[in-house]
């Protein structure tokens, strides 16, 4: 298997294709992948990531797309695989920075993207829906295929790419589920038409390459909700996906049965669901969808409240319940919460906090740790071996997934005898041509940070200061001198998020007054070095006192 750090990719051969992935290898999340060839480039996904605990403030995760930021004209399409955030809640973002390119996808991606770039005031970009099984030409150089895949969002696509350097089959997030609720499989035929014709590079969905075995079928886990549904006292309440139409549907289908209402709480979920009703991909059975508003008259023992929070999102409605600060809903002893959705990796401690906040209230939780309430919608590693042993392509690229995942989705089609594995991360600069794919190069790929309206503009050092703040507080130091008279007038010093005894800094303020009273006479009056000789006087003291590393703020007034 191919692993190297290299830097700065030579330039691109004519009818070589270059693939460099943008995002999503080494972490489940902000997927996007950049092909070029011949002066055109074509986009596959563009996703966020969610920002885990050593990102403070931050709302989401983009790309690192600086790579092709000038070469934007260049840009002859984007085709997105499906309507997950994970590969389209960039999208907004990239039209506001470069502008408008032609976008290509299924109805119910399209329709899940729209409402984005309505809220971001974008009107600009042609939206192209396809379907599976259709090819069109994007640009001169990219023939494109879509397949059918069957994943836990309906409508997801494969992607084929016919092009002069070489032919490429992107999974996209894919699993094999052969009893599908929509009884929309995952299209191996075309998949074994693609092997025949011949697969030089195959860039797999990694998610569940550790997991033995085939994925359970999503119809395995409708007694495990009538379960929960049969034992609940109270209001059940269950948090999913705000796009997981499958798994709403199933919801619905079982309060129907039991004579329960669904109420949609939040705003996604409310949107979503609404946008699949309207298209055909989720029924509402007679008399069971009410408005969030009518909750407060309906028993407990009548209602189900679908919302969104299953991965612990501290704004998310099922959060609120939990801390009891939601204004409509609150969870009592009778009430039982079900989380139908995996777990992402990176959210164990929130989603863990908000569970013990709704047992403490005395609510029955039930999860996929204790019940089959949820199953994956990625392919396992039985599923990823027979999806090579059906190919048989020649060069294989683990995509989507954290490195672990990447290895153990390499060594799979190794073991099927795959010789030329390319073990990456973000940046990989990949070139292919005549059947052979090497790793090149390495283009920069860091992440770019959304916080509130700004985006890229918060930097590491920003977040690093962040951290310092929310772990170990911080201390201001104010000192007035004279510096004609080559006195020090005062000391004052100031710490919050370290210790409540404002005294505790009688002893430190003394030692900087004198090395203060010291650089003076030695004729410093430079305010950043007096500045400096305040930080080293008061880290070494809290360092050695206080067994702490704030962040200290030294401010010198002649």
């Amino acid at each position: 298997m191919q692993s190297i750090e290299l830097r700065d990719p030579p330039a691109l051969a004519p009818d070589t294709l270059r693939v460099i992935p943008l995002g999503g290898l080494g972490n489940v999340g902000r997927n996007m992948t950049a092909f070029e060839i011949n002066g055109e480039i074509l986009l596959i996904d563009a996703g966020v990531l969610f920002p885990e605990d050593d990102h403070p403030g931050v709302d989401l995760i983009l790309p690192g797309y600086d790579a092709i930021a000038d070469r934007w004209e260049d840009v002859v399409g984007l085709v997105l695989t499906h309507g997950h955030e994970d590969h389209i809640g960039a999208v907004p973002y990239l039209l506001k920075e470069y502008g408008a390119i032609d976008i290509y996808a299924s109805k119910l991606t399209l329709a899940f993207l729209g409402p984005k770039l309505v809220e971001h005031q974008i009107s600009s970009p042609q939206l192209h829906e396809v379907a599976d099984s259709q090819s069109m030409k994007i640009g001169t150089q990219f023939d494109v295929f879509y397949v059918a895949v069957n994943h836990s969002i309906p409508d997801a696509l494969a992607i084929f790419l016919r092009t002069a350097g070489g032919t490429v089959l992107h999974t996209g997030d894919f699993k094999m589920d052969q009893l599908p609720l929509d009884q929309r499989l995952t299209d191996l035929r075309a998949f074994a038409r693609f092997g025949e014709e011949g697969v030089d590079l195959m860039m797999v969905d990694s998610t569940n390459a550790e997991v033995p075995g085939f994925t359970t079928s999503e119809k395995e886990i409708e007694p495990a909700i009538h379960r929960v549904f049969d034992a609940a006292q109270g209001k059940i309440v269950v948090a999913s996906f705000a796009s997981h139409v499958h798994r709403v549907q199933q919801v619905l289908n079982q309060a129907f049965l039991t004579g329960r209402v669904v109420a949609m709480v939040g705003r996604s979920m409310v949107r979503n669901m609404g946008i699949a009703c309207e298209l055909g991909y989720l029924e509402y059975p007679p008399n069971t969808v009410v408005d969030q508003s009518e909750i407060e008259q309906i028993p407990d023992d009548h209602l189900v409240i679908m919302c969104t929070g299953s991965q612990g999102e501290p704004m998310a409605a099922l959060a609120r319940m939990a801390t009891r600060s939601h204004p409509t809903i609150e969870i009592g002893p009778a009430d039982t919460v079900m989380l139908a959705s995996s777990l992402i990796p990176g959210n164990e401690k929130s989603v863990n906090r908000v569970i013990n906040g709704l047992v403490h209230l005395g609510a029955t939780v039930v999860h996929k740790a204790n019940a089959l309430v949820h199953v994956s919608g990625h392919a396992s590693a039985g599923e990823l071996l027979y999806c090579y042993n059906i190919v048989q392509p020649k060069n294989v690229l683990p995509i989507h997934g954290e490195h672990r995942h990447l290895i153990a989705n390499g060594r799979l089609a190794a073991s099927t005898g795959v010789e030329s594995v390319l073990i990456a991360s973000d940046g990989a600069v990949v070139d292919l041509n005549n059947h052979e794919a090497r790793i090149v190069g390495q283009v920069d790929t860091s992440y770019i940070l959304v916080d509130g309206a700004t985006v890229g503009t918060v930097s590491e050092e920003s977040l690093k200061d962040r951290r310092i703040l929310g772990t170990s507080g911080f201390i201001t130091a104010i000192a007035v001198v004279n510096c004609e008279e080559r006195e020090v007038v005062s000391v004052d010093i100031h710490g919050r998020g370290l210790v409540d005894d404002g005294d505790v800094f009688d002893d430190v303020s003394s030692q900087i007054s004198s090395r203060l009273k010291t650089a003076l006479l030695d004729g410093v009056t430079d305010n950043y070095l007096l500045q400096q000789n305040i930080r080293r006087t008061l880290g070494r003291w809290v360092s050695s006192t206080l067994k702490s590393r704030p962040m200290i703020l030294p401010i010198v007034i002649q």
